[in-house]
C-alpha cells in the first residue's frame, strides 16, 4: 500500500535558455527498472498445486471431456502466467512515465521509502485475464451453448469493473462513489442471468416454514448485486501491506478450485457439474495471473496493484460464486474480509472519524509495525500479537485466511445431509 503521487503535467519549455538548461537534466532522468520476480517464492507456492492435481487425476473419476476442458484451461492459464510476468516490467515503465507511482508508507524513513513504486499494475492482470478467457471460448463453447451468454456476461462485468478500477486509481474518486461502482459493473450479469432465483430451505427449518424451496424472484438478483459490491470492496479495504491484496486472492481462489473439483467429483448431476466447471474456467486464469503479480508485489514490493486489481479480483470471485451457485460457501471463504468489514463499519459509516490511510505506525529504527486504534484486521492483529515486521504480519493474515477456508470445508463436511 502506498500514498499515490498525483499526475504531474510536464512543464512547457521556457523561452529563457538558462531555465531550459536547468530543467533539462531533470527531464532526462530515467527511473531504474523494477526488481525481478521472486521465483523462489513462486516455487514454494507451486507446491500447493499438488493436492489440486491429485483430486483431478487420481481421487475423483471425472468425465474425460470435462477433464480435457479443465486441462486446456490450465494450459492457457499457464501461458497467461508467463505473459503477465513478462508484461509487468513493460507496463511499469509506462506508468512511471505518466507519473503514476507511489511511495511505500510502511517504509517511510528508510531508503526503500524513497523509491518510486509503479502504481495500478492490476491493469496488466485484468487485460491478460480477459484475453485468455475470451480465447478459451474457442476450445470449449459452441454457438448454441447454454452457458455462452452467462460466460460473456461475466466477462463483461469483469471488464467493466477493471475499467472502473483503473479510473478510480487515476481520478481517486470519493469512497461513497466506490460503493456504487460494483453495482454498475454487475449490471451485465444481472440482466443476462437466466438461472433459478430459488433457495433451498435448511432442513431444520422446513417443519416450521412448511416448504423446502423458496422462490425469491427479484430479491435474489438484488442479493447478487450486493454480493458483487461486498466482494470487490472487501478486498479493497483489507489492504495496506505488501502482498496482502494479491495474497488473499490467491488463497481464496485456491480454495474455490478445491471446492469446485470436490463438487464435480461427488455429483452425478450434469448441470451441477457444468456450473462448477464454469467456475474453474474463470478461477484458474485468475489464480495464474495473480501469482505472476504476487511475484512482484510480495515483500519488498516492486509494484503496487492499485484499486484496479482489487476491484477486478473481487468481481471475478463474485461472478464465479453467483454462477457456480455456491455464494454461501464463498462468503465463508471471505470470513476474514467479513470480520475486517465489521471492524471498519464504525469508521466507514462516519460514526468514528476515518483517516485517509488506516495503516499501522512504522518505526524506521526497529523496522516493525505497531497497531493503531483504526478498525482494521491489520491493526487488530498488531494490537493482539504486538509489533511485527510487515512481511511476518502479512504471513499471519494469509495463514488466517487459509484457516478460514479450511473451516469452511470442515463446516460443509459436518453439516452435509443435515443442513441441506
Amino acid at each position: 500500500m502506498g500514498a499515490r503521487k498525483r499526475l504531474i503535467t510536464t512543464p512547457e519549455p521556457s523561452s529563457d535558455p538558462k531555465l531550459n538548461t536547468l530543467t533539462k537534466p531533470q527531464q532526462q532522468q530515467i527511473d531504474p527498472p523494477i526488481a525481478p520476480p521472486k521465483w523462489g517464492f513462486l516455487f514454494k507456492l507451486s507446491l500447493f498445486s499438488i493436492p489440486y492435481l491429485y483430486l483431478i487425476f487420481f481421487h475423483f473419476t471425472i468425465d474425460s471431456a470435462l477433464r480435457r476442458s479443465i486441462i486446456i484451461n490450465a494450459g492457457i492459464s499457464l501461458a497467461a502466467f508467463f505473459l503477465t510476468v513478462r508484461m509487468i516490467p513493460v507496463a511499469s515503465r509506462y506508468v512511471l512515465k505518466r507519473n503514476l507511482f507511489g511511495y511505500d508508507i510502511n517504509k517511510k524513513g528508510t531508503p526503500q521509502g524513497n523509491i518510486k513504486v509503479p502504481e495500478s499494475l492490476g491493469i496488466v492482470v485484468g487485460i491478460i485475464f480477459l484475453v485468455v478467457t475470451i480465447l478459451f471460448q474457442y476450445f470449449n463453447f459452441t454457438a448454441d451453448s447454454n452457458w455462452l451468454v452467462e460466460y460473456n456476461a461475466a466477462l463483461a462485468c469483469i471488464c467493466f469493473m477493471t475499467l472502473l478500477g483503473f479510473v478510480d486509481d487515476v481520478l481517486d474518486v470519493p469512497w461513497r462513489v466506490k460503493l456504487l461502482l460494483p453495482s454498475i459493473a454487475a449490471l451485465p450479469l444481472l440482466m443476462a442471468y437466466a438461472g433459478h432465483t430459488t433457495i433451498v430451505i435448511p432442513k431444520p427449518l422446513v417443519p416450521h416454514i412448511g416448504i423446502e424451496i423458496l422462490d425469491l424472484g427479484w430479491i435474489y438478483k438484488l442479493y447478487m448485486g450486493l454480493l458483487a459490491v461486498f466482494c470487490t470492496n472487501s478486498i479493497n479495504i483489507h489492504a495496506g501491506l505488501n502482498g496482502l491484496e494479491v495474497g488473499q486472492t490467491v488463497v481464496i481462489t485456491y480454495a474455490i478450485l478445491i471446492h469446485n473439483i470436490m463438487q464435480i467429483g461427488a455429483s452425478k448431476d450434469p448441470e451441477y457439474k457444468l456450473a462448477h466447471a464454469f467456475s474453474i474456467y474463470l478461477v484458474q486464469p485468475l489464480l495464474a495471473t495473480s501469482l505472476a503479480l504476487l511475484s512482484y508485489n510480495w515483500y519488498p514490493s516492486s509494484v503496487f496493484v492499485g484499486d484496479t486489481y482489487t476491484y477486478f479480483a473481487g468481481m471475478t470471485m463474485a461472478v464465479v460464486g453467483i454462477l457456480g451457485h455456491f455464494s454461501e460457501t464463498l462468503l465463508i471463504f471471505f470470513l476474514p474480509q467479513v470480520l475486517n468489514f465489521l471492524l471498519s463499519l464504525p469508521q466507514l459509516s462516519g460514526y468514528i472519524p476515518c483517516p485517509r490511510h488506516r495503516l499501522p505506525r512504522f518505526d524506521p529504527h526497529t523496522g516493525l509495525l505497531t497497531g493503531t486504534n483504526d478498525g482494521t484486521l491489520v491493526n487488530f492483529f498488531l494490537r493482539s500479537l504486538g509489533p511485527k515486521s510487515e512481511k511476518s504480519l502479512c504471513v499471519y493474515l494469509l495463514v488466517f485466511q487459509g484457516i478460514a477456508c479450511g473451516f469452511c470445508f470442515l463446516l460443509r463436511y459436518f453439516l452435509a445431509g443435515w443442513y441441506k
